[in-house]
């Protein structure tokens, strides 16, 4: 229950967020979020390698390190390529605050209910994400290879949606 509430704290932030911030957030903006997500992401998924003793938890979780972490070498180099500083704004500091509550909260966790917990907030958090990225990010960035980067990892993302809703059928 703990990490449903965080997920839904975090949706809400995150959906809120987004369009509050600006009706078409910048590109520095756009970078900031989406590398701050897939860190987010990356911490989760290191949390849950420390707890979980569950193979197929596990699985995941080093599954979501490994993409997370390429997505994000290929974010810093585009915006390196591009002279882009990523710039700092109210979705990706909700988004943080968000995460963090929740890793605390997951802290306390152990066992069966740490991995129900720590999948429910994956499936949440990228349906999340995936929404943000059609609904927003995709169609206000203005360069086109940052455009082609967010639908690559949309494409990604959902695979990962999709493969944390099998894993939490199975764990349930």
């Amino acid at each position: 229950m703990m990490r449903a509430t965080f997920l839904i704290s975090a949706a809400a932030a995150f959906a809120v967020s987004v369009p509050a911030q600006a009706a078409n957030p910048t590109d520095a903006q756009i970078a900031h979020i989406a590398y701050t997500a897939g860190n987010l992401d990356i911490a989760a998924a290191k949390q849950a390698l420390k707890v979980s003793k569950n193979k197929t938890v596990r699985d995941f979780a080093q599954e979501m390190v490994r993409d997370h972490e390429a997505v994000n070498a290929k974010a810093l180099a585009l915006v390196k390529k591009l002279h882009v500083t990523p710039e700092a704004n109210t979705t990706s500091t909700s988004l943080t605050k968000a995460a963090d509550a929740e890793r605390a909260k997951l802290g306390k966790l152990k066992g069966a209910a740490f991995d129900r917990e720590y999948i429910t907030n994956e499936v949440a958090y990228h349906k999340t994400v995936n929404g943000a990225l059609k609904s927003t990010l995709i169609p206000s960035a203005n360069n086109g290879e940052l455009k082609s980067l967010l639908e690559t990892g949309l494409t990604l993302f959902q695979e990962h949606q999709a493969h944390a809703e099998h894993v939490a059928a199975k764990i349930k």
